[in-house]
């Protein structure tokens, strides 16, 4: 069953990264969805991320710090789960925090989604934002590179986690 993607692009509002992968739907997932994963790739080297906490559930959180190499840590997401198709999307937001509470000081939605293309995985990224001002700070801080980079770098960790198997 395809899902789609829950609202209407906007390209004024709407960043989005979409590429085809070698890795299958479920390891991009599960690279999402598990902290220790997530901690592997989430953001470009040579920042790290130090702290994941994710329940996987509508309202449920999604949170992550990141550090920068001169050890200042920051938070990177904080927010919580909108809706969940296992293997097929995930959306978050820091609108809100878990369990639906409104954030003070809101960002943008993201929307993960995964299609089965042979045997990996076309991937599309969106970072859905509220203005045309927030979209283009997120555009200037490097949404297409970074992102970019980080699925390059899941990619490898799941194929190293897949070799190991």
């Amino acid at each position: 069953m395809t899902h789609t993607i829950p609202a209407q692009l906007d390209p004024r509002l709407d960043l989005v990264l979409e590429r085809v992968v070698d890795v299958p739907p479920e390891l991009v997932w599960k690279a999402w969805t598990t902290p220790e994963h997530l901690m592997k790739w989430f953001c470009p080297l040579p920042w790290t991320t130090v702290e994941c906490e994710i329940d996987l559930r509508p309202g449920g959180i999604f949170r992550t710090v990141m550090r920068s190499p001169e050890g200042h840590d920051m938070p990177a997401s904080n927010g919580c789960f909108l809706h969940i198709v296992e293997n097929e999307l995930l959306v978050f937001t820091d609108a809100l925090q878990p369990d639906f509470r409104p954030a003070e000081k809101p960002f943008f939605t993201a929307v993960i989604k995964l299609e089965r293309q042979g045997s990996g995985t076309k991937y599309t990224a969106i970072a859905m934002h509220r203005d045309e001002e927030a979209a283009k700070q997120h555009a200037e801080m490097g949404f297409h590179v970074g992102w970019g980079i980080a699925l390059d770098q899941l990619v490898a960790h799941m194929k190293s986690v897949q070799a190991a198997v």
